[in-house]
């Protein structure tokens, strides 16, 4: 039996859950190692050896490791092609497929990122860690994300889900901090409200891969 990869991090992290959400798509065994990050473990020169900007996660498997949720999941779809969801990252003999799930796993990271975790975090977290809330930022990130998700209701309309007409990596990228904003925020709004941003939500939302990462969420 194959060794388990390791992840380390929480499971609440967006960026580790990333992670969880794409092993259990793709039915990879792994190891979930806690970081205490408010204790600064993330900081400790063990855990810099792995990942040198001392974030979560951090990713082992045998001799090789990885830092970035996106990289991480792209070696993980790669690495075990033949196992689990097959057509999570292309199906390997059309180039077109895959450069349409990098398209818009780019515009994931770069689009709809930056904006939607200012308001995670000013929403969601800055509130249980007990910070003042940035109400300039929030309305300036939120008229941002507005826009994005003016281009992906277009897109949305034209296929099931992003990069096409099957559930990818793409798509699994944007489900940890949209479950944040639709769940723990008032922002929920800027996905239901659009009706193919919502059926779309609506659909990647209820995987097994995803509700089982909330499920340990909810637990951690």
């Amino acid at each position: 039996m194959a060794t388990p990869v390791k992840v380390y991090g929480p499971p609440v992290s967006t960026a580790v859950s990333r992670v969880l959400a794409c092993l259990l798509e793709k039915e990879v065994p792994y190891q979930l190692i806690p970081v205490n990050m408010s204790k600064g473990e993330h900081k400790m020169p063990e855990y810099l050896k792995i990942q040198p900007f001392g974030q979560v996660p951090a990713f082992e498997d045998e001799d090789i490791s990885l830092f970035e949720s996106r990289s991480i999941c792209r070696y993980i779809c790669e690495k075990y092609a033949k196992q689990g969801n097959k057509d999570l990252y292309g199906d390997g003999d059309n180039p077109l497929v895959k450069a349409s799930i990098d398209q818009w796993l780019e515009a994931e990271g770069q689009s709809f990122s930056p904006p939607s975790s200012v308001l995670v975090f000013q929403l969601a977290f800055a509130p249980r860690m007990k910070l003042k809330q940035d109400q300039g930022a929030i309305r300036q990130n939120e008229e941002k994300l507005k826009k994005v998700l003016d281009v992906y209701e277009q897109r949305l309309g034209e296929s099931q889900f992003l990069a096409g007409d099957k559930f990818t990596l793409a798509d699994l990228s944007h489900l940890p901090n949209a479950h944040y904003l639709v769940n723990a925020t008032d922002m929920g709004e800027l996905f239901t409200s659009r009706e193919n941003v919502g059926r779309w939500w609506s659909e990647i939302s209820s995987r097994d891969s995803w509700v089982k990462v909330v499920g340990m969420q909810e637990t951690a």
